[in-house]
C-alpha cells in the first residue's frame, strides 16, 4: 500500500465490498503491468525497424545487380571489362587447382557482378544501400537535417527572393521535382534525356509546367483508351461490375 493508486484501490474496495470483479481486475492488471522502461521499448523497435530496412534495401539492390548481369548490354561489357584486366583467365586453371566447369562459371559469374557493382551507378529505390538512411540515423541526425534546411532556405530567400537572381540548372531541376511531388531518389532515377527535355520546356516556370501535365495526363488517357487490358475492364466493369443489381423473375 505505499503506492497511492493502489491505496486508492483499496480504500475504494473498503466502500464498495460488492464490486469484487473491478476489485479482481484492478489487482492483476497491477501485478501483471510491465515493468519495462518505455523508452527502452521505443529504442528497441527503432532498432528493429532500422535493422529490417537495411537488409531490406540490399535485398533489393542485389535483385538489381542481378538482372543487370542478364542484360545483354551491361553483360557484355563487365565481360571485356574483365579481360582487360585479366580477370576472367585466372579462373582456368590446370594441374592440381583445377576445379570443375561449375565452379568456374560461379567465379565468373561472381566477377561480372562486382564490375557492374563498381561501374554502374544505380538510382531510385534500388540504390546502394546507405547506413545514414536508416531509421535510427535519421532520428540521430534530424537536428543536423534541420539546421542544414534552415540554412539552406534562408540562402533560397536571400539569393532568389531578395536579390532576384536567376534559377541555376539544379535550382530548376529542384523546383521541377517539387511540382512534380517526386522524392530526390525517383528524380535520380529519370533518364538524363528527360531531365533535359525538362529545361527545354523552362518547366520550373508554373504555367509551362501546368500544360506539359495536361499534355501527361491526355497522353495517359489515350494510351489507356488503346490498351487491351482496360478495354476488358472498362468492359467489365459496364456488364458485370461490382455494385451492378440484377432482378430475376422467377
Amino acid at each position: 500500500l505505499q503506492d497511492e493508486e493502489t491505496r486508492k484501490d483499496y480504500d475504494y474496495m473498503l466502500d464498495h465490498p460488492e464490486e469484487y470483479y473491478r476489485h479482481y481486475y484492478h489487482y492483476y492488471s497491477r501485478r501483471l503491468a510491465p515493468k519495462v522502461d518505455v523508452r527502452i521499448v521505443i529504442l528497441v523497435t527503432v532498432c528493429a525497424i532500422s535493422v529490417f530496412q537495411f537488409f531490406s534495401w540490399w535485398s533489393s539492390y542485389n535483385e538489381a545487380i542481378n538482372y543487370l548481369a542478364t542484360v545483354p548490354k551491361y553483360r557484355i561489357q563487365a565481360t571485356e571489362i574483365a579481360r582487360q584486366q585479366g580477370l576472367l583467365n585466372k579462373t582456368k586453371e590446370k594441374g592440381k587447382n583445377r576445379r570443375s566447369k561449375e565452379e568456374i562459371r560461379e567465379e565468373e559469374e561472381e566477377i561480372i557482378k562486382d564490375i557492374i557493382k563498381n561501374k554502374i551507378d544505380i538510382k531510385g529505390g534500388y540504390q546502394k544501400p546507405k547506413i545514414y538512411d536508416i531509421l535510427l540515423f535519421q532520428i540521430l541526425l534530424f537536428p543536423f537535417y534541420l539546421c542544414k534546411y534552415v540554412v539552406w532556405y534562408g540562402w533560397w530567400i536571400y539569393c532568389f527572393t531578395i536579390k532576384g537572381q536567376e534559377y541555376g540548372v539544379e535550382e530548376k531541376l529542384y523546383i521541377i521535382r517539387r511540382y512534380m511531388k517526386m522524392s530526390q531518389s525517383q528524380f535520380d532515377s529519370l533518364e538524363d534525356h528527360q531531365k533535359e527535355t525538362f529545361l527545354e520546356r523552362q518547366l520550373w516556370i508554373r504555367e509551362n509546367y501546368e500544360v506539359y501535365k495536361r499534355e501527361q495526363e491526355e497522353e495517359l488517357k489515350k494510351k489507356m483508351a488503346m490498351d487491351p487490358r482496360w478495354k476488358r475492364y472498362r468492359r467489365w466493369m459496364k456488364n458485370e461490375g461490382p455494385g451492378r443489381l440484377t432482378f430475376i423473375d422467377d
